[in-house]
């Protein structure tokens, strides 16, 4: 199984210069009120610090583009920001008979994947950790589903074996 919002990397791309456009305007406008217009008195603070907070939660949601591929005998994860320079993108491909389990966290908007993989070192297991904060309720159940029934089949070739 493939999952992607790649395809909405122009959307992304676009509230994030939005919302530089509006932190911009909220600086002019701030020095504008407070060397010229003196109108709002303390509240002028607010035209930075709305802005500055709205792009703040953006980019703490984590990074925008999730891709999970499942096709074959791997399982490919690779997460990335739509701002390269901004956060290292995280791309993981392992074997599926070393998925151990995963778990899905949800936090108010944030979401997060963690997934436990076999590996010889770090005491026989690695903890690797994705943001899925902007993947849509169907999809998070799509990944969801697949990742269960890589579970599944390696339940059944452990107990066979």
């Amino acid at each position: 199984m493939r999952l992607s919002n790649r395809n909405k990397t122009s959307v992304y791309g676009f509230i994030n210069t939005l919302l530089i456009f509006f932190l911009i305007a909220g600086i002019g406008a701030y020095f504008l009120e407070k060397y010229r217009f003196n109108i709002l008195g303390k509240e002028k603070f607010l035209l930075i610090a709305v802005p500055a907070c709205l792009i703040l939660l953006f980019y703490l949601n984590g990074r925008q583009i999730f891709e999970y591929d499942s096709d074959g005998e791997a399982l490919h994860f690779r997460n990335r920001n739509v701002i390269p320079f901004l956060q290292k993108p995280l791309n993981d491909e392992f074997p599926k008979y070393k998925l151990l389990k995963f778990e899905i966290i949800n936090m108010f908007f944030m979401k997060r994947l963690y997934i436990k993989i076999s590996s010889k070192n770090n005491n026989g297991m690695t903890m690797l950790k994705y943001e899925i904060s902007y993947l849509t309720r169907k999809e998070i159940k799509d990944l969801r589903f697949s990742l269960n029934k890589v579970i599944k089949t390696n339940k059944e070739k452990s107990v066979n074996i």
